[in-house]
């Protein structure tokens, strides 16, 4: 099974997370080389290098960008995808989770697991448009793009 053996974010000229936006790093991050699922089909009738990959995820000139390597480091592929599908769902992401680590501190759980309820439906919309994004770039199941819809989220919060 093809799978991202390697993570990288560009995040070094992006202002330092706040620990919220830090632990939605580290927790994707973990759970994603934990278990994904990440393929590169065929382009323009060329085969491609098969995985594990090293995936780095970038934003540049307000895009954001997949750089896709094997794990020897052969390039593999790259792809550049506009912002502009994300960036009400990364917003409304934003705000709700900050209602949410507010809510955790003050709320009783029935208020905060509506909150959280709201939080993983706008999370499954971004994941949605990652992948509606990357069809015929990279196949990922439905969890991968959960994750790197976060990460998504952590990149575009620098940015």
């Amino acid at each position: 099974m093809s799978h991202i053996a390697h993570i990288e974010l560009d995040d070094a000229a992006l202002p330092p997370p706040t620990p919220e936006i830090e632990q939605e790093r580290r927790v994707a991050m973990f759970d994603l080389m934990e278990r994904n699922s990440f393929a590169l089909p065929a382009r323009n009738g060329h085969d491609v290098p098969p995985g594990p990959y090293a995936v780095s995820l970038a934003i540049r000139e307000k895009r954001l960008v997949f750089g896709v390597a094997t794990e020897g480091g052969q390039p593999a592929a790259e792809f550049h995808l506009s912002l502009s599908p994300f960036r009400q769902v990364v917003k409304d992401y934003f705000s709700i989770c900050k209602s949410y680590y507010d809510a955790v501190k003050t709320l009783p759980p029935s208020q905060i697991e509506t909150i959280d309820m709201a939080r993983r439906g706008i999370h499954d919309e971004g994941a949605r448009i990652l992948r509606e994004r990357l069809e015929g770039k990279a196949e990922i199941d439905e969890d991968t793009a959960r994750r790197l819809f976060t990460l998504v989220c952590v990149l575009h919060f620098g940015g």
